[in-house]
């Protein structure tokens, strides 16, 4: 990110916005809700329907495809007649929290009789759905199972009435969040609100979680916390010290304290300067400015292990550590600073004979795709000074805190080919790390729509850099979303708008995205101070010097799914006939992989419904959130199993 400001972004009173994820729990409103409600569903995605996956007929026909493209009115269909018909939907990769499939097929007035298979690698498989004896006329049906490890699902036809056909307009296999997915934030302002009260809801008798930012965040859902570590914090301007060295490392030793008492994990991110690195500026601390670069190389991996050492010390080890912030374009930067062009901060260009006088870890992009040999030249050296320095970094960590995982966090530009920069940066940097005999556990990116793209993009990037570099865990280290300004208009890149709701919506996709990566690979998506930019928080009017956290804060928590339901029933029946709809639906429990069924009551039929062939849709209710019955009225007698759910 460009640029961070402890910037108080208050929100205004918003209407309630329906969230466009499945629903599948309904959330209660908050106590404070006058300033703005939030509806959050917990996170369901449809696996099936990305771009990474593929579908495949035992028949090879062509048109496969149309049964994993989100449209019910196309289908795939066998191109030649065969018992045991089969369409088998690869997934790309391997999900353990899978818990639901729909099938949808094109034929509405038949029996279809099928199993329903999942594995892990294609070979051997496990029945998560067995309608081979099925006699109920429908559509489609709503399958509810548990089986980590899944990357393939099989549907085969058994076979049927004469007038069965096979063929499938949908299949779609549903992925949850899954429990592993760290939430979190970078909450290192916390050593600059000290004398601030949080509260959950500081105006009601029982003002919940608090007073300490940490209290609330945690009672909200949040399990990580992330630290900047500024080696001694200066001005950005002035690079002067700061009368408060807020972010440097004796504050931050408290604050990590903080963190271990709340049993949450801790991150440490280091900027290895003075004040903020980031992809625009990466200045070289004060002291360490005028070091030959042995010396500095030697500054980095003391000051990486000393500092670690006294977190070990105080009992504070960290989960993750980062050697650098956003480093794209390398960090510590010293005499290549002129050849990058940086201008930033002041104080770095205003001193470039302290701060410059020395080569140092910039990259040097603008040489990438040179042809001439000396540019390139040029551009491998500066690449093998950053690995040093990178190395450096990540040997210390290796050898002072063997516990922690290492990270490496980056961004993908939406403009200027950015992927391809960051592809290339990965490439190079991982190839000349390992030469040097280190590796990272975790590959982080930042991800904000205005500068980063669309969360389409976002899944893209991320896929493409876990199926280039598999063996890697991958994480989101920042995001963040507003929740006022610009008129609710949404952020350039960004479908949601400013409010209370969109700002949850934003930060779930988020989550969505890092779920729904093959193979498990998202490990963490961490907010970035929730508390100061793009606030989660707001001023208590009646109350001085008090905070409360806005409705969509609550996305930490109501993400995760508790129950599943079979949110769809499919049946039909005759013209001038009522239904039968069932008067309980099954549900499934994610903490004990328990499924049980609730009742549910239904909306009555509107007068007429079934005088005429067509579809009548009737809407449920039930104790865990709602569900709909999709009810087909065709010409002749429909039959039903009693045995059928």
């Amino acid at each position: 990110m460009s640029s961070k400001r402890p910037a108080r972004v208050i929100a205004g009173t918003t209407t309630l916005v329906t969230v466009a994820s499945a629903t599948l729990l309904m959330v209660p409103a908050p106590a404070h809700a006058i300033y703005g409600t939030a509806d959050i569903k917990p996170i369901e995605s449809n696996i099936a329907a990305k771009p990474w996956a593929s579908a495949k007929a035992s028949s090879g026909s062509a048109t496969a495809g149309l049964a994993v493209d989100r449209d019910p009115a196309t289908s795939w269909r066998p191109d030649r007649p065969g018992a045991r018909q089969r369409l088998t939907v690869d997934l790309g990769g391997s999900y353990d929290n899978l818990r639901k499939v729909k099938v949808l097929f094109p034929d509405r007035d038949v029996a279809h009789r099928y199993v329903v298979d999942a594995s892990s690698d294609g070979r051997t498989w496990k029945t998560i759905a067995d309608r081979s004896r099925n006699r109920a006329v429908s559509r489609g049906e709503v399958h509810l199972f548990t089986r980590p490890d899944t990357r393939f699902v099989r549907l085969t036809f058994t076979g049927g009435p004469d007038r069965a056909r096979a063929g499938v307009s949908e299949l779609q296999v549903f992925n949850y969040l899954r429990d592993d997915l760290v939430l979190g934030a970078d909450l290192s302002w916390v050593d600059d609100h000290q004398d601030r009260q949080y509260w959950v809801d500081p105006l009601a008798e029982d003002r919940g979680a608090g007073p300490h930012l940490l209290d609330v965040v945690k009672d909200r859902g949040m399990q990580h916390t992330r630290l900047r570590i500024f080696n001694e914090p200066r001005s950005e301007g002035t690079g002067e010290l700061t009368p408060i060295p807020r972010q440097g490392p004796e504050r931050s030793l408290e604050s990590a304290k903080w963190i271990k008492q709340r049993d949450m994990s801790l991150g440490i991110d280091f900027h290895y300067a003075d004040s903020w690195a980031d992809p625009s500026k990466q200045p070289k601390p004060r002291d360490w400015a005028e070091l030959e670069f042995p010396e500095l190389t030697e500054a980095v991996y003391d000051f990486t292990a000393d500092y670690l050492d006294r977190l070990i010390q105080q009992g504070t080890t960290p989960k993750k550590v980062a050697v650098g912030n956003e480093i794209i374009n390398g960090f510590l930067y010293g005499s290549e600073a002129a050849e990058i062009g940086t201008t930033a901060p002041p104080y770095f260009v205003d001193q470039a004979d302290i701060y410059q006088s020395k080569p140092g870890g910039g990259l040097l992009w603008k040489y990438w795709k040179s042809t001439d040999p000396a540019e390139q030249k040029l551009y491998d050296e500066s690449w093998d000074r950053f690995t040093t320095l990178a190395a450096a970094g990540m040997k210390a960590v290796r050898d002072a805190s063997p516990k922690s995982k290492l990270e490496i966090h980056v961004i993908v530009d939406k403009d200027n080919d950015g992927l391809a920069k960051t592809m290339e940066f990965w490439d190079q940097f991982l190839t000349r790390v390992q030469a040097k005999g280190q590796n990272p556990d975790v590959l982080a990116i930042s991800y904000y729509p205005e500068w980063h793209g669309t969360p389409e993009m976002l899944d893209h990037n991320l896929h493409t850099i876990a199926t280039t570099h598999p063996g890697y865990e991958i994480d989101i280290a920042e995001t963040a979303y507003p929740a006022s300004g610009g008129d609710g208009s949404p952020v350039p890149g960004s479908p949601y708008p400013r409010t209370i709701q969109g700002q949850a919506d934003a930060v779930q996709r988020v989550f969505q995205a890092a779920n729904d990566l093959i193979d498990n690979r998202g490990s963490d998506v961490l907010v970035w101070e929730p508390a100061g930019f793009q606030t989660m928080f707001r001023e208590v009017p009646e109350l001085e010097n008090t905070w409360e956290p806005h409705a969509s804060i609550d996305v930490f928590n109501a993400s995760r799914a508790k129950h599943i339901l079979q949110d769809t029933v499919y049946t039909t029946t005759s013209v001038g006939a009522a239904p039968k709809l069932p008067s309980s639906i099954r549900m499934l429990t994610t903490a004990d992989n328990t499924t049980t069924r609730v009742p549910v009551r239904w909306q009555p039929l509107p007068p007429g419904a079934t005088d005429k062939p067509g579809e009548v849709t009737v809407t449920g209710t039930t104790g865990k959130g709602p569900v709909t019955a999709v009810i087909d009225v065709v010409r002749g007698r429909c039959e039903r199993d009693s045995t059928t759910p």
